[in-house]
């Protein structure tokens, strides 16, 4: 019986990592200085929270904001940058990062991530509580003209 149990569990746990993605619209954006950039990415099944990291050659991803799906929690760095701001359309499910005036600077990668709920698997509750998938990515090039 405690075998049949563990097995129970593990399977969950790999059809519960299965439920959910989030994938960007593009991969890579050129725009000007000074013009508006809208970065988008989809996702599927239940999340928590949606989230925009930016990561600059040789460093770590850096938080930038992020959003409860339930559109009422808008969470930004500290400090944090009034050029940016997310949007969020559950029905299409999709998340947009929008940057404006773009400056040089922001050239970097931006990645969109996820924080899935936990629905009826009380073994991830902790695990995903902490767990933030990173797998959406997108190369911002910007030209001086």
């Amino acid at each position: 019986m405690l075998l049949l149990f563990l097995l129970f569990f593990t399977i969950a746990d790999i059809v519960e990592s299965a439920d959910y993605s989030i994938q960007p619209e593009k991969n890579t954006l050129t725009v000007t200085e000074g013009s508006n950039i809208t970065l988008s990415c989809t996702y599927t099944g239940s999340v928590y929270s949606l989230h925009w990291y930016q990561q600059k050659p040789g460093s770590r991803p850096e938080f930038l904001l992020l959003i409860v799906e339930s559109g009422k929690q808008v969470v930004k760095a500290q400090p944090p940058n009034p050029r940016l701001s997310i949007i969020l359309e559950k029905i299409s499910k999709k998340v947009d990062l929008i940057i404006s005036s773009a400056a040089v600077s922001d050239s970097d990668l931006y990645y969109c991530a996820l924080q899935p709920t936990v629905t009826g698997n009380p073994a991830a509750l902790y695990k995903n509580l902490h767990t933030i998938q990173l797998t959406a990515l997108w190369k911002v090039v910007l030209l001086i003209i």
